[in-house]
């Protein structure tokens, strides 16, 4: 029995001038673009209005928009104006992220746990968050799990030999291994009913806040740059090396909290199935790569090391909302909050 594809998402609401363009353009293509590059220059670029706008120019590659023509993902002056965001993003995380470090180093940390946890969310979560902070952490996280594995796919025509055979292997198991009920983003979905939320494709883009959007674009900057393949394949490392750890934690959270077995079961699957992916991913895929192509050494450090900065700021987010008894999400719309 086949089952219809899911509709496309609803175009969000702006969140400043350059997401409003964006949109504008999206929904009317006679529109005229305004010259937008002084606006792009001194845009905050991990703020919401450039983030927001980035993000749904990437979502053109992906499921798109309701009502939005398939062949807007080639529009020229839509791809313009990404490029000059994208620049406006890169150039930060450059400035923000410490360049020079070896591979080694970086992924030498990532595998050992920290003396200091505080700003953990998933050992928060495990310790005593509540089922309303998972809810929330589920919606959050929902951006990029109905798509899990989407945006390291753009890499495999990129790489070859011993690199993409592991990389295929890996992404083979995320998405289902061949079965349509254990592709990753459908039990994904299954976790966030069980958590009574909806799990529809981008349903939570509106209550999303920047520093989740963020984390996002980065692996779609990453994943639709030939230049940039280094830094997803370290991306795509840092992901796999941290899932396991963070999974089982986030597992045992679910289980405390009381949440149904589906939550749990998205948790458990990766546990088990991370650990041997850390190992593929680090021996296989970041080793064949180089033996390839050493001089991408930078560039896979500079990935790995952009997901951890982007990652502890969305979790200084999180748990600065939560510690002070906030809401981590944007606000509805009938509950005042700006669009």
């Amino acid at each position: 029995m086949t089952t219809a594809a899911p509709p496309a998402p609803a175009l969000p609401r702006a969140r400043g001038e350059l997401s409003a363009c964006v949109l504008a353009a999206l929904r009317d293509p006679e529109l005229p673009v305004p010259d937008l590059r002084e606006p792009i220059a001194t845009a905050e670029p991990y703020g919401d209005d450039l983030q927001l706008a980035l993000y749904v120019l990437y979502e053109l590659h992906y499921r798109g928009f309701v009502d939005v023509p398939d062949d807007r993902e080639w529009d020229v002056t839509l791809l313009a104006l990404r490029g000059l965001m994208e620049e406006r993003f890169l150039a930060a995380l450059r400035q923000d992220v410490p360049g020079g470090r070896d591979v080694e180093e970086v992924f030498g940390e990532l595998l050992t746990e920290p003396a200091d946890t505080s700003g953990s969310v998933s050992h928060h979560l495990q310790r005593g968050g509540d089922l309303g902070e998972l809810r929330e952490y589920a919606a959050v996280r929902s951006l990029y799990h109905l798509k899990e594995a989407d945006p390291h796919a753009w890499v495999l025509p990129r790489l070859h030999g011993r690199a993409k055979a592991a990389m295929a292997a890996v992404e083979y198991d995320e998405f289902g291994a061949g079965r349509a009920d254990r592709v990753h983003a459908r039990l994904f979905a299954d976790l966030m009913a069980d958590l009574a939320l909806d799990p529809a494709y981008g349903h939570y883009l509106d209550r999303a806040p920047a520093q989740a959007l963020a984390v996002v674009n980065l692996m779609s900057l990453f994943g639709l740059h030939r230049s940039l393949r280094g830094a997803l394949v370290g991306h795509f490392a840092w992901v796999e090396v941290t899932s396991s750890p963070g999974s089982r934690r986030l597992a045992e959270a679910m289980r405390r909290a009381g949440a149904g077995p589906a939550a749990q079961h998205f948790y458990d699957e990766h546990v088990e199935a991370d650990a041997v992916h850390e190992q593929v991913v680090r021996h296989e895929v970041i080793a064949g790569l180089l033996a390839d192509e050493p001089a991408l050494a930078p560039d896979v450090a500079f990935g790995a090391d952009a997901t951890t900065f982007v990652e502890d700021r969305l979790g200084a987010h999180l748990l600065s909302a939560w510690r002070s008894g906030r809401s981590a999400l944007r606000p509805e719309p009938d509950e005042g909050g700006a669009r």
